[in-house]
């Protein structure tokens, strides 16, 4: 839910995704049982629970994802980052040292923290126990997406939460698809299809009008934002 965690999540993938394609990363974080170590450190909101990798070493969640971080500095060192790069390395540093000295300090960033700050608070002023249902409720009410009934909706509306963008630009995106890749190409298809009440088919990689003497073309680079094949498609209708 949190703005903040999708951006983190999905920058620092990026990130690695870069240094294991230019050959940079090369040590072996294997974990030895992947699915129990998410357990082990999902049950740890200290965060000092050791998982095991498959070298033998035991480390911490936060030891993994600070030698990640170290590597990435010293990749980035050598070239010259974007500015959404940089702030992704400088959010993800900040973070890990938050914490590792008090986790409850990022209580308007990641979720987790958010969601334990909220439900200690509610029981502390009810006099709950963890087992008591009306806490099992507010979890999930946290993640209801509907936003006049979910939580974080509500944390978010009363300035609560630490956001990366804005309502404004969110209905913006749902309507101008990124110019730049395939999604400029699959987002005018449909608006042109929809104009002229034409019958189509699209996912991530084809577009098709429902019509068995048309083609299905087939847009397999993620990058390539015009395609004359389907600009001819489109006058076509």
């Amino acid at each position: 839910m949190s703005e903040c965690a999708t951006y983190l999540k999905v920058g620092t993938t990026a990130v690695v995704l870069d240094m294991i394609e230019d050959g940079h990363f090369d040590h072996d974080l294997s974990l030895q049982s992947p699915v129990q170590a998410i357990r082990d450190i999902s049950h740890d909101p200290t965060l000092r629970e050791t998982i095991k990798l498959k070298d033998g070493r035991a480390m911490t969640a936060l030891d993994i994802q600070r030698e990640y971080l170290e590597a990435a500095q010293r990749y980035y060192d050598k070239i010259d980052p974007d500015a959404v790069t940089t702030d992704v390395l400088d959010r993800w540093g900040d973070l890990l040292d938050r914490l590792a000295t008090d986790p409850m300090s990022c209580s308007r960033e990641l979720d987790w923290v958010i969601k334990k700050d909220l439900i200690e608070t509610y029981m502390a002023k009810y006099r709950l126990s963890w087992r008591d249902p009306r806490v099992s409720l507010i979890d999930l009410q946290y993640h209801d997406i509907r936003p006049d009934r979910g939580l974080y909706y509500v944390l978010a509306r009363n300035d609560l939460l630490e956001r990366v963008t804005t309502d404004e630009a969110i209905e913006r995106a749902k309507h101008v698809p990124p110019q730049t890749t395939r999604a400029r190409l699959r987002g005018e298809f449909i608006r042109q299809a929809n104009l002229k009440g034409k019958d189509y088919r699209v996912d991530w990689v084809y577009l098709k009008l429902n019509d068995p003497e048309r083609e299905t073309i087939l847009c397999k680079d993620p990058f390539q934002a015009h395609d004359d094949r389907v600009e001819r498609l489109i006058r076509s209708f």
